[in-house]
């Protein structure tokens, strides 16, 4: 049974960093695209930033130059970078794993941005 599991959620000041990881379990392919996406209160789900197999990424606008993915997949893992946040950062930040014909969903965690 496949699962995603996120971390590195919290509180943090305007301007501040945190760094996400989501590491699959129970996996038995290797994974093509990986992703973030994040969902604020009584807003839709948005894209924040995929990376390919090969390493190809790609990013939200709104997000450009403050946020780095990356992955390594020995471990399965994919991370989120995310510097000078700000406060419409805060959102439940969730991960996409694509496998074979389905994808995956960690269940998230909280990032919220206040001072």
């Amino acid at each position: 049974q496949v699962r995603l599991v996120e971390s590195g959620g919290g509180l943090v000041q305007p301007g501040g960093s945190l760094r996400l990881s989501c590491t699959a379990s129970g996996i038995t392919f290797s994974p093509n695209a990986m992703a973030w996406y994040r969902q604020a209160p009584g807003k839709q789900r948005d894209l924040v930033a995929t990376i390919t197999g090969s390493g190809s990424t790609n990013y939200a606008d709104s997000v450009k130059g403050r946020f780095t993915i990356s992955r390594d997949n020995a471990k399965n893992t994919v991370y989120l970078q995310m510097n000078s946040l700000k406060p419409g950062d805060t959102a439940v930040y969730r991960c996409k794993v694509q496998g074979p014909i389905l994808a995956y969903w960690g269940r998230g965690t909280q990032v919220t941005v206040s001072s």
